[in-house]
């Protein structure tokens, strides 16, 4: 079984220390490709060089909604430039909207609008963070397409009603889970992972952060998009086995991530 962990931050303290054995970790699992978020563009270089020392490890460049007060007039054109600096630059992000943490509404937009039109002008897919910010995210959205034109992405981390989640898939997005899809009390978020068509379904960890169960509490790493993986297919009444070949086309299309090769299946060992 083959799997993509499509949103990690491995330059994080927490695994950047320990990051040989955590790899090995994830190839035992069967992760084969992770994308690799950005945050601020200053963390550039050292994702780059962990994906200088890590197979199979793409990523992004982009401000994250609660960096917005760190954006300045040279930042779209930094954005712009690393993003065409290196191919396993497969999209623009983590970008996006969140008025729970934050409440400067207005410069939110005005950045995320920004970055939106960058990944249009590159053809790069988003990483869109939204947290309780879904219906001006919408309609943001909608209007950026009627203008402009649609971009592709993906909402990360997804936690939205199963209403917001159809809205976002019409207009074109991947939806992926991430740890929180396993938490008893989920049910939204379950409900959610049930309605989405295979084809724009995608999983993630967010490591190091809301790690699943049965890890949940502790540091979370790529090899548990695994639990990920068996708890959506759960939902979705499938084989994990389904659900992880799905799940890499998916983020092979999105991403332009190379296919990976068929291999034999790993046992789980996290």
């Amino acid at each position: 079984m083959q799997l993509v962990d499509t949103h990690v931050h491995l330059n994080f303290d927490v695994l950047a220390s320990d990051l040989e054995a955590i790899q090995q970790r994830w190839k035992a699992s069967g992760v084969v490709r992770l994308v690799h978020s950005c945050v601020h563009p200053h963390e550039f270089t050292e994702i780059q060089a962990i994906a200088n020392q890590v197979e199979n490890l793409f990523f992004s460049v982009g401000l994250h909604p609660l960096d917005t007060e760190k954006w300045t007039t040279v930042t779209p054109d930094q954005i712009l430039k690393l993003a065409q600096s290196d191919s396993r630059v497969v999209a623009l992000g983590e970008m996006g909207l969140d008025f729970y943490k934050a409440d400067n509404y207005d410069l939110q937009l005005l950045v995320f609008e920004a970055q939106l039109e960058l990944a249009y002008h590159l053809n790069k897919p988003v990483i869109i963070h939204c947290r309780d910010a879904a219906e001006p995210m919408l309609q943001l959205l909608r209007n950026f397409w009627e203008r402009q034109g649609p971009v592709q992405g993906v909402m990360h981390c997804w936690g939205g009603t199963p209403t917001e989640t159809q809205s976002f898939l019409d207009l074109g997005f991947y939806i992926s889970f991430s740890g929180t899809v396993t938490f008893k009390k989920a049910t939204q978020i379950q409900d959610s992972a049930r309605i989405v068509d295979s084809q724009p379904l995608l999983i993630e960890t967010d490591c190091p952060f809301l790690a699943p169960v049965p890890r949940r509490g502790k540091r979370n790493e790529p090899a548990y998009v695994r639990y990920v993986a068996e708890k959506v297919a759960q939902l979705r009444d499938i084989p994990v086995e389904i659900l992880a070949r799905q799940t890499t086309e998916n983020a092979c299309r999105l991403f332009g991530l190379p296919q990976p090769e068929l291999q034999e299946e790993q046992p789980l060992s996290v």
